[in-house]
């Protein structure tokens, strides 16, 4: 349709006609002839993308005619709810929740006596995870890519009382830039909760309670935070679970979902930063890790992360392209993302945890 130059030319009212219902055919209609100053494509002699470029306007796609999907409430709800019980229950149970569980009036117990540990545990946690999830999904906000709510996983069984949570997106809308922030934002926000916690924590830790139970093994920041905090004592290499405070434990479990979610490969917050780094070429530093964490649980027996692994393997080695993978990232982002590399290193207990 054009637009008349004056009243005269054309005294009749201006006729338009509904858009159809396909979008995409409704793009090609506009682009094909509604342009600035009512020129058509053919009356320039050019294709429809270089009479709108040459308009200044920006080209319609069938994505801004769709409304973007609405984001589920009440699952993401009902998960963080139940995350928040499952950890004040193993909270409580002193992180041995099975023992609690063993006859309801013993779980009764547990709760009645031990209910301020539970709370404090529960908020220690939850803080430092809500932070990591949270950094992720303002980033996806700011850069407009739709994703979930965050989804706590509680798991009220196991000594942390949760595997985490995720964030569900769609991040082949990203580019390379993009990418790297969404990944790096949430564990950088999530170690800013978890460092002050852990730090509590250590401050509080009781060298004279005798081990017994689970042993859970320290990461090298543990390890240089005990020698620096508490030089009073001998550094442990393990903490068993008798000797655990509930800031101390949420501390660990911190840096051990920091270092996990940071390893490279696959889609973990690790495989998009080094994937943003390196491009493709971090295909293959994918696959070699997987080589030596396969070989490094066979030989040390480290069976606890064989779940990991699978869950790893199912969601594939290699990280998918992102929408540009063209777009530079600068030197600020790439020398943190250099140095973000060294987080596994720091906050991963290799060993995890041992009966």
């Amino acid at each position: 349709m054009s637009t008349p130059t004056s009243p005269q030319d054309d005294p009749r009212p201006e006729e338009i006609d509904p858009p159809p219902a396909n979008p995409s055919s409704f793009q090609a209609e506009v682009s094909g002839n509604l342009v600035s100053g009512g020129l058509a494509s053919n009356d320039l002699g050019s294709t429809p993308s270089e009479v709108i470029a040459m308009a200044g306007l920006p080209e319609l796609t069938a994505a801004d005619l769709v409304s973007p999907p609405q984001r589920r409430r009440l699952l993401p709800l009902a998960l963080f709810v139940a995350t928040c019980l499952s950890t004040f229950w193993v909270g409580a149970a002193d992180f041995r929740p099975l023992w609690a569980m063993s006859n309801w009036e013993l779980a009764q117990q547990v709760v009645q006596s031990n209910w301020k540990q539970g709370l404090v545990y529960m908020g220690a946690v939850l803080a430092i995870l809500l932070t990591h999830e949270m950094g992720h999904f303002l980033f996806t906000i700011r850069y407009k890519i739709p994703a979930s709510y965050p989804i706590f996983i509680p798991i009220p069984f196991n000594p942390i009382g949760t595997m985490g949570a995720v964030i569900g997106m769609d991040g082949l809308r990203a580019d390379r830039k993009q990418m790297f922030d969404l990944g790096l934002a949430g564990p950088l926000a999530g170690l800013v909760v978890a460092i002050p916690v852990l730090w509590l924590g250590i401050m509080r830790f009781d060298a004279g309670i005798p081990k017994g139970g689970l042993e859970f093994y320290n990461p090298l920041l543990v390890t240089m935070l005990f020698e620096h905090l508490r030089p009073d004592i001998a550094v442990p290499e393990t903490i068993s679970v008798s000797q655990l405070n509930p800031l101390l434990m949420a501390g660990w479990v911190g840096l051990l979902i920091t270092g996990l979610n940071m390893l490279p490969i696959s889609q973990l917050d690790g495989g998009h930063v080094t994937y943003a780094l390196f491009g493709k070429r971090a295909h293959t530093l994918a696959r070699a890790f997987l080589m030596v964490a396969i070989a490094y649980i066979i030989i040390q027996q480290v069976y606890v992360w064989t779940l990991m692994l699978v869950l790893v393997v199912m969601m594939g080695t290699d990280h998918p392209p992102t929408s540009d993978d063209n777009v530079e990232l600068g030197p600020v982002r790439h020398w943190i993302g250099m140095a973000s590399l060294l987080i596994p290193v720091f906050c991963f207990p290799p060993q995890g945890i041992a009966a």
